[in-house]
């Protein structure tokens, strides 16, 4: 039925200053613009969607619209962040990158299964870049590695 993740989106400040962001600094292609000024019911709107693509064929997108206040916090890694995998070569390039031009990279995190680093895009949504580890298929095998059980277990705890 699913075939896979087409795109997912996120409000964005203004649109220059996420492209400059995703494509030249995280090296995705912007693919689409949809500059739209008319909802599919008639409504005169005012908003520009962009799609920036990955490897595997799927996008971030953003939308910026401009006449509709959107409140723009720093994201906790637990409430948001949104993750993109890379080899663990380009993990390492990515974090001296993000160095040499001042973004703060955190990390390297060694989760075991994944090893990440973080930036903040423009908008302050977390982005974790990912390599993974060659345990990764075996850690999230749901054959062997309990994940049913575990989250049985931690819902049977909070109720008590």
């Amino acid at each position: 039925m699913i075939k896979g993740l087409h795109h997912n989106a996120y409000r964005c400040r203004d649109s220059e200053e996420t492209r400059k962001f995703y494509e030249e600094f995280l090296g995705l292609s912007l693919v689409g613009s949809l500059a739209i000024n008319e909802t599919k019911t008639g409504q005169e709107t005012n908003f520009l969607h962009t799609f920036y693509q990955m490897d595997d064929g799927s996008c971030l997108a953003f939308f910026e619209v401009p006449d509709q206040p959107f409140e723009f916090k720093d994201q906790h890694d637990f409430d948001l962040h949104i993750a993109v995998e890379v080899t663990p070569e380009d993990l390492q390039a990515m974090f001296e990158k993000g160095k040499a031009e001042g973004r703060e990279p955190r990390g390297i995190a060694d989760h075991h299964f994944v090893r990440s680093i973080y930036f903040r895009d423009p908008n302050g949504y977390v982005i974790e870049l990912t390599a993974k580890t060659d345990d990764h298929d075996s850690i999230l095998d749901p054959a062997t590695n309990n994940a049913r059980g575990i989250l049985d277990d931690w819902q049977a705890a909070k109720g008590a």
